[in-house]
């Protein structure tokens, strides 16, 4: 049976970027590689998800209240929007995640509809069974967005031309990778990407 994939565009918010306030080193090359597969996702009717971090101010995930961050991604901010040169087409359906102060909102999976409708169950009412997964941050959002989706079955393609990392250690991005292949994402760019993606 033909699988019916979506792109999944994680994080690509102000903050993450350079001149953030959570920079994510060259986060912002994602950018233009990122619009690439939107275009080729777009043109082939595939439905496009872009998640966002979305925290409430007293968020316990930032360090003013006992977490590990820095202030960032704060609900209606200027840093919580998606970076400006990011393409998102008319359809794509925004994902918000770490919505209350006790949540961290890593993984996708645990996020939103603007009407509520929890990821996976959008993803189940849409019939999709195959996620390609881009964005911020590797050994973040994107690998807790990728292991949880695999968890729940769905087989992943982490587009690694379209990644960057935190790496508060130098290792870390790559280690994340490892971590995702070995369970059980593969691996594409947009040199390799097969046509069958719908």
């Amino acid at each position: 049976m033909r699988r019916r994939g979506a792109l999944v565009v994680v994080d690509v918010q102000v903050d993450f970027c350079p001149g953030g306030s959570l920079p994510v080193p060259e986060g912002d090359l994602v950018v233009p590689v990122l619009n690439r597969y939107l275009k080729i996702f777009s043109d082939k009717g595939s439905p496009i998800f872009a998640t966002r971090d979305w925290h409430p101010s007293d968020s316990r995930h930032f360090q003013t209240l006992g977490g590990n961050w820095p202030v960032h991604c704060v609900q209606q901010s200027p840093g919580a929007f998606f970076h400006p040169d990011l393409a998102l087409p008319e359809g794509t359906i925004i994902i918000s995640k770490g919505m209350s102060r006790w949540d961290n909102g890593y993984s996708a999976m645990e996020g939103m509809t603007d009407n509520g409708t929890p990821f996976p169950m959008l993803l189940r009412r849409m019939a999709l069974d195959r996620l390609f997964v881009g964005g911020l941050a590797t050994d973040y959002c994107v690998k807790e967005t990728v292991l949880g989706a695999l968890k729940d079955g769905y087989l992943v393609t982490l587009l690694t031309d379209a990644i960057r990392g935190v790496n508060l250690s130098p290792t870390d991005s790559d280690q994340a990778i490892a971590e995702m292949t070995g369970a059980g994402a593969v691996v594409a760019t947009l040199a390799t990407l097969r046509e069958s993606i719908c």
